[in-house]
């Protein structure tokens, strides 16, 4: 995937567990966990939003973007005229 999570990062960065950040976010320690090791295709912005209010960072702090393949959310192929 092209855009990368820099949860870890972060959290080494603020000496702060992903279970800590899970409580104070309101989010499930598993789906913390699937963003942290770059498992998940979506994220709401509400999330996004405390997690940013809860790390103190931006938006950008917490995602990167690297060039490579692009992957589509559906299974149907890619159809170009």
């Amino acid at each position: 995937m092209a855009i990368r999570v820099q949860l870890d990062r972060i959290l080494l960065e603020r000496r702060m567990s992903l279970t800590e950040l899970a409580d104070r976010v309101g989010v499930t320690l598993a789906n913390l966990s699937i963003l942290k090791t770059g498992k998940a295709r979506a994220i709401r912005f509400s999330t996004l939003d405390a997690l940013c209010r809860e790390l103190n960072c931006q938006p950008g702090d917490l995602l990167a973007h690297e060039p490579g393949p692009v992957e589509f959310a559906s299974d149907e192929p890619d159809t170009e005229a």
